[in-house]
C-alpha cells in the first residue's frame, strides 16, 4: 500500500447509469467524490474530466467500467468499451479519453474486477490468496483473484452466465436473461426475482420459496467457484445480497452441496461485502496506485 506522496490518485467507477469519481491520496483515503449521470459519451466522458481537472494535479488514474471491455494491453482496441447495448456506448475509447485529456497513466479494469481487487486488499478478501467477489444486482457479475492476481484471459469473467442445475421442483418460468434465459443471471439477478414473482426479494415473506431458490442457485455458483478455483472466500455484493438471511443461507447451502469432500473446505467461506457502495472507486483508486507517475 502507497502511504500518498502529496500527488493525488484519481478514480471513476463507470456504470450504465451513472459515473461515480473520486480522487484521494492512497486507495484507502478518499478525499472527494462526486457522480454524475451516464448519457452520451462525448457529454459524460467530458463533465468527468472537468470534475477531476477541478480537483488537483493527478498521478495517475484508474477506471472500473461496465462491460464488455477490452482489458488485453496488446489490443489494439484496449481500454474500450466492446459491444454494449447501451447506446453510443459501443467502442468508446474510455482509457484513451483520459489519458488524452489528463495527461496521466491510466489502470483500466471492469467494475466487478476492481471491487474484487479493493475486496482483497481493503475489505472482506484480507490475507486470503484467492477469492472471488460477486455483484448481485440489476445483474449479476464476478472478478476472480488466484494467488493475489485479478485473473484475466480471452476475456473477463462472466458469472452471471453460468448455467446452474434447475430445482427439482423449478421448471416453469423460462428465465429473464435475453441471451441465455436462465443463466443465472435469468434466474437469480434483481430483474429476475421481479419478474417472475412481481416484487424484490427483500419484499417477499421469509418463508416465500423465493428465498430457497435463490440462495440455492448462488449457492451453486459459490461451490463451483471453490471446486474450480480452490479459492478461500466469495464475498458477496449487491442489492439483492442485502435481503435479511439471503448470505445466510447462501452460506449454508454451499456447505450443504460441498459438504466435506473438498479439500481445504474448512477455509472456504462466503461472505458479505465490507466496502459497500465504494469497492469499485477504491479498486480505481487501487488501479491507479498501481500505475502512478
Amino acid at each position: 500500500m502507497t502511504s500518498g506522496d502529496g500527488t493525488l490518485l484519481g478514480a471513476i467507477e463507470a456504470g450504465g447509469t451513472k459515473f461515480v469519481l473520486a480522487v484521494g491520496r492512497s486507495p484507502d483515503d478518499i478525499e472527494a467524490r462526486h457522480e454524475i449521470p451516464t448519457r452520451k459519451p462525448e457529454e459524460t466522458l467530458a463533465e468527468a474530466a472537468q470534475w477531476l481537472e477541478a480537483h488537483g494535479e493527478l498521478s495517475a488514474l484508474g477506471i472500473a467500467t461496465f462491460g464488455p471491455a477490452q482489458l488485453d494491453r496488446d489490443a489494439s482496441d484496449w481500454g474500450h468499451i466492446l459491444k454494449t447495448p447501451k447506446p453510443g456506448w459501443s467502442r468508446c475509447d474510455l482509457a484513451g479519453y483520459f489519458a488524452d485529456h489528463l495527461g496521466v497513466p491510466v489502470g483500466f479494469d471492469t467494475d466487478v474486477n476492481g471491487a474484487a481487487l479493493a475486496e482483497h486488499q481493503l475489505g472482506a478478501g484480507r490475507e486470503t490468496a484467492g477469492m472471488a467477489y460477486v455483484t448481485v444486482g440489476t445483474g449479476i457479475g464476478g472478478g476472480l483473484i488466484v494467488n493475489g492476481q485479478v485473473v484475466h484471459g480471452a476475456g473477463h469473467p462472466e458469472m452471471g452466465h453460468f448455467f446452474p442445475r434447475r430445482d427439482q421442483s423449478d421448471h416453469v418460468f423460462a428465465g429473464s436473461c435475453p441471451f441465455h434465459g436462465d443463466c443465472l443471471e435469468g434466474l437469480a439477478s434483481g430483474p429476475a426475482i421481479l419478474s417472475r414473482w412481481g416484487q424484490k426479494l427483500s419484499d417477499l415473506p421469509q418463508d416465500h420459496e423465493a428465498h430457497t431458490l435463490v440462495a440455492g442457485y448462488l449457492a451453486q455458483l459459490c461451490h463451483s467457484l471453490f471446486a474450480f478455483c480452490a479459492i478461500e472466500r466469495v464475498v458477496l455484493g449487491g442489492g439483492v445480497v442485502k435481503t435479511p438471511g439471503l448470505i445466510d443461507r447462501v452460506g449454508e447451502m454451499t456447505q450443504l452441496i460441498g459438504r466435506d469432500y473438498l479439500p481445504g473446505r474448512t477455509r472456504q467461506q462466503v461472505v458479505p461485502a465490507e466496502l459497500g457502495n465504494d469497492a469499485g472507486l477504491v479498486g480505481g483508486l487501487l488501479l491507479a496506485d498501481a500505475c502512478r507517475i
